[in-house]
């Protein structure tokens, strides 16, 4: 059962009228067997047309959707023998980072992603995406496995931001950020970032300083919220829908702006309709991305890196 967004009130009556059809279908009457590929016909349309003209609030409201696929979703459908390792080996162990290490598409990585939930409880165990300066530091201690042992990384990036709350602040939330960026910037083995959902702030760029950051067709990324943007602003959250738009936060703009290096498409209608297509789709990217910097050996990784963040300064100012 779909969760229908506010601008797929249409598509949703249309798809309610052919569940209805298809529990009378049973008498085989073929009337309404043809009424069905009707309506399918009109919502297929539909979709297209309504997914091809998305307003950048409404792309966020696509990143945001429950049913998108999370964080480790994409782990258990990629990663042949995952093996969790938590922890940061100082205060505990941050739910809201889910990492380890297992083989995808018969090469040894790293995994290290955001991961929001996908009910009720499931949202409360991982804070809503939302880390501590601990699940920084547990991503801190995998990228330095990693170099260690010469391993590729590739991070998922779904977050709204990272947590703001008093005791993270207490415990060096932002000296965390800072030295997880450091540590992406630093690594001499390829790492692949992907926005799979939204990628918030600081929350997001320290885990996506990378080789190669892909994203997702309707997901965002974006140095603030449009409810933070517009709250600071315009002092109201009412404001979010213009905010988004100033943001340039798409998928779409970021290309163009050379922050993201490649989109992957998702399909009509979203990744929450087939979340086994948007995950296969991803891996071809990510295995493509993954293996053209394994077999570019004679690139200096950190100092690609390096360059591809400070041209965007350049490009920021020109």
């Amino acid at each position: 059962m779909h969760n229908y967004l506010d601008f797929e009130k249409p598509i949703a009556e249309l798809e309610g009228k052919i569940e209805e059809l298809r529990h009378l279908s049973g008498s085989g009457d073929v009337n309404i067997v043809d009424e069905v590929g009707k309506l399918q016909a009109k919502v297929d349309k539909l979709l297209q047309q309504t997914y091809s003209k998305l307003t950048p609030w409404q792309k966020t409201q696509v990143a945001r959707h429950h049913n998108r696929p999370h964080a480790v979703d994409y782990i258990n459908a990629w990663i042949e023998g995952f093996t969790p390792l938590a922890g940061d080996r100082a205060f505990a162990d941050d739910q809201a980072v889910v990492s380890g290490i297992g083989r995808f598409r018969g090469r040894t990585v790293i995994v290290i992603g955001t991961e929001k939930g996908a009910d009720t409880e499931g949202r409360v165990r991982h804070n809503f995406g939302m880390a501590k300066p601990e699940g920084y530091r547990k991503a801190i201690r995998l990228m330095n496995m990693a170099e260690r042992f010469n391993l590729p990384v590739i991070t998922l990036v779904d977050t709204p931001g990272a947590y703001p709350g008093v005791d993270a602040e207490a415990r060096g939330q932002a000296e965390a950020i800072a030295r997880s960026i450091e540590t992406c910037l630093s690594l001499n083995v390829p790492l692949i970032s992907v926005i799979i959902g939204e990628g918030g702030s600081g929350g997001a760029i320290a885990l996506a300083t990378a080789n190669k950051v892909l994203m997702l067709e309707h997901a965002i990324y974006s140095v603030i919220s449009p409810e933070g943007c517009a709250s600071i602003l315009w002092r109201s959250g009412e404001m979010a829908k213009d905010a988004a738009a100033a943001l340039r936060l798409t998928a779409q703009d970021l290309l163009e702006l050379g922050v993201i290096d490649s989109i992957v498409n998702e399909p009509m209608g979203g990744a929450h309709r087939e979340p086994g297509v948007t995950m296969d789709r991803l891996a071809e990217a990510v295995d493509a991305a993954l293996s053209d910097l394994v077999m570019n050996g004679e690139m200096d990784l950190k100092a690609q890196r390096r360059e591809k963040f400070l041209a965007m300064g350049e490009k920021g100012l020109n």
